[in-house]
């Protein structure tokens, strides 16, 4: 067998529906930590809230950019400790998706290529800002994109979809 060809994975499918990474990066961060690590109290048992919101812009015909926002804010009784935000940021190519389908993607699996990126993000500057490491828990999008159907619903709008 001289003749080698690609496989057929590759070489399949060419006009059919198509997603894929082109690029990730970090397109904006913040840290802040009003007293530093240097927090009232011995005990390091601060109550932490997480928001995590998804965007997609076009950027070019079949390429769009999706932006996941995480927001992490951790509270020492009444006083701040820190407060971070990554907007882990990817270019998606889709090609021959619905529009359910590309909603779909923008909600769920463009999400879930992201969060590992920015997990690291938020871990290494909450880390470097002198408190203890932190790992954000793990995010089921596909739950966060049905439950934000089930409201867009509920509310009769159109559009749904976005992660909140």
């Amino acid at each position: 067998m001289e003749n080698q060809t690609a496989p057929p994975a590759a070489t399949e499918n060419q006009n059919g529906p198509m997603l894929t990474v082109q690029s990730v990066y970090l397109k904006d961060c913040s840290y802040e930590a009003p007293k530093g690590p240097r927090i009232d109290g011995n005990n390091w048992s601060p109550q932490i809230s997480l928001d995590i919101n998804t965007t997609a812009s076009l950027v070019a015909p079949e390429l769009n950019e999706v932006v996941l926002t995480v927001t992490v804010g951790a509270k020492q009784g009444e006083t701040t400790a820190f407060l971070v935000e990554v907007k882990q940021a990817g270019l998606f190519v889709m090609k021959g998706l619905s529009p359910d389908d590309t909603r779909r993607a923008i909600g769920t699996i463009c999400p879930n290529v992201l969060f590992p990126y920015a997990r690291v993000a938020v871990s290494q500057l909450v880390t470097q800002g002198g408190f203890p490491n932190f790992v954000l828990p793990p995010v089921d999008f596909d739950q966060l994109f049905a439950r934000g159907l089930q409201q867009a619903a509920a509310q009769g709008s159109p559009g749904a979809g976005q992660t909140n």
